[in-house]
Formats: C-alpha cells, structure tokens, sequence
C-alpha cells in the first residue's frame, strides 16, 4: 500500500457535461506532475460518483487487504475542495459529507485541505488567459479588468474577492481591477464593464475567476458581450497553474497532518 494519502478531489458538479470533462482534464494534469499519486475524483451533486460512494470504495479497498502487509494501516485521504473562495460549500456542506462519511468508515483517515484561493498561482493563471485572448503586456496600463466569480451570499468571500481584486491592480500594473458576481452579490459582469468603460478605461478585459464552464460562467460571458467588453478570457479549467496550486494544497494537508495540526474526521 501507497504510504501517501489518496487525493480526493471534492467538485460541486453541474449538469453541463463540460464541468466534468473539465474537473478529469484537470486531474489528469495533476497525476502527471505527481506520478505515483492517487487521484480519484468525487462531486457533491449532479454528477458521479459522489463523495461519499468514493469514500466508501476506498475503505472497501483496505478492509480487503486485513490479511495482507499492510493489516491494520488505515488508509488516509486528503480531501481537496475544488473551490477558489472558502465560502458555504467549504465551510459547511463538505465537512458535513466527509463527517458523516468518517463515522460509518471508521477505518478511514480522512483530511480536509484548505480550498485553493487566493494565490499567487491563481493570479498567473488568469494573466495567461488573457494573454491567450489578446491581451498585451503593453496594454496593462489602458485595460481595466473585471475579475468575474460565481458570487456568494458570505460576506467573508465577497471580501476575498475584492481583496484580490485590489491586489492584482497593486502588482500587475491594470488601469484597473473590479470584482464582479455571476450570482449573489452585486455588481454584475456587464454593470463591472460599464462602469469602467464610464470612468474612461480605454480597454475592458473580462478575466473569470471560476475553474469550470457551466450556468454560472455562461452568465459572466452574457455580461461580458451584452456589455461590450473588448477581450472575454475562458475559464481556468485545467491550467497548470492550477494543477500545481492543487498539489501545494494537498502538500500542505500532508505536512499539517503529520504535525497534528489538522486532525482526521475519525468518528
């Protein structure tokens, strides 16, 4: 048995079948750069195999090696939501999955990682979208940029938003960065693009602060054109910045683990 923890990467899921395609594209990366990993994937709705079937697999796994070496070795995972901001799903809906999973697989050790923003990582992978659609270095000075998330009702990830909206003007050089919502909070994509447009900004890119096409990027891109934006950059979805950022998550998990700093969800 593999002494490291299995990765489960936990995804919200989407009736959209590119989410999917996204989040094992994703995955994929991430087991190239780390050969020898393993990864599974779980969601919390919409599609499968849901977090807790994943879970129940995994500790149908060890209880079947009883006989084996590794006899009595619990196995651990490190849960990594694959969300950019620490809102109600990271707060709230997921530990509730893995605890309640935990206490009907006593065998498994299970460890949730800390969701993946804000980053630097983060950062350079929205830069290089933009790049892709057309933005030149030369242009940062003239080009405001809407940074446009999913949006949330919790006030703490509103704020993030706006922190590393703040941030990213500070040290990129942007005429510069407003946050937007696809849902939730306000301002809207298209009120973000207008409202720079109205101060003057030459040029107006529109970077997506989600990681999956789905119902809520579509919203952000309807904004982005029904407003005029003059560069709409896609979603993250499998970027390599993102696929590092996810294995500094789960490295991190590991060393808090091993400090005891961060206990497994053993009922």
């Amino acid at each position: 048995m593999d002494a490291r923890p299995t990765l489960l990467v936990i995804a919200h899921g989407s009736r959209d079948p590119r989410h999917a395609a996204t989040v094992s594209a994703l995955c994929a990366r991430v087991r190239a750069l780390r050969p020898g990993l393993r990864v599974e994937v779980g969601y919390l709705d919409f599609h499968a195999p849901r977090v807790p079937r994943v879970l129940e697999r995994l500790a149908a796994e060890t209880a079947g090696r009883r006989a084996g070496p590794a006899s009595g070795r619990v196995r651990e995972v490190v849960a990594l939501p694959l969300l950019l901001t620490r809102a109600f799903h990271a707060k709230s809906d997921i530990p509730a999955v893995l605890q309640e999973a935990a206490a009907r697989l006593p065998r498994l050790a299970v460890h949730q990682a800390e969701v993946l923003g804000p980053s630097a990582l983060l950062t350079a992978a929205l830069e290089r979208q933009l790049a892709q659609a057309g933005v030149r270095p030369g242009d940062r000075r003239s080009t405001g940029v809407v940074l446009a998330s999913a949006g949330s009702s919790d006030p703490e990830a509103i704020a993030v938003i706006a922190e590393i909206a703040r941030e990213w003007r500070r040290t990129a050089g942007w005429c510069a960065v407003r946050p937007a919502f696809a849902s939730a909070s306000l301002p809207r994509t298209a009120d973000a693009v207008r409202e720079l447009r109205a101060e003057g900004t030459g040029r107006v890119a529109v970077a997506p602060y989600v990681i999956a096409p789905g119902f809520l990027p579509d919203r952000i891109a309807a904004g982005a054109r029904e407003a005029g934006a003059d560069v709409l950059a896609p979603v993250l979805g499998a970027a390599p910045e993102l696929a590092r950022l996810l294995l500094r998550r789960y490295d991190d998990a590991v060393v808090d683990r091993a400090r005891g700093d961060r206990p497994a969800l053993i009922a």
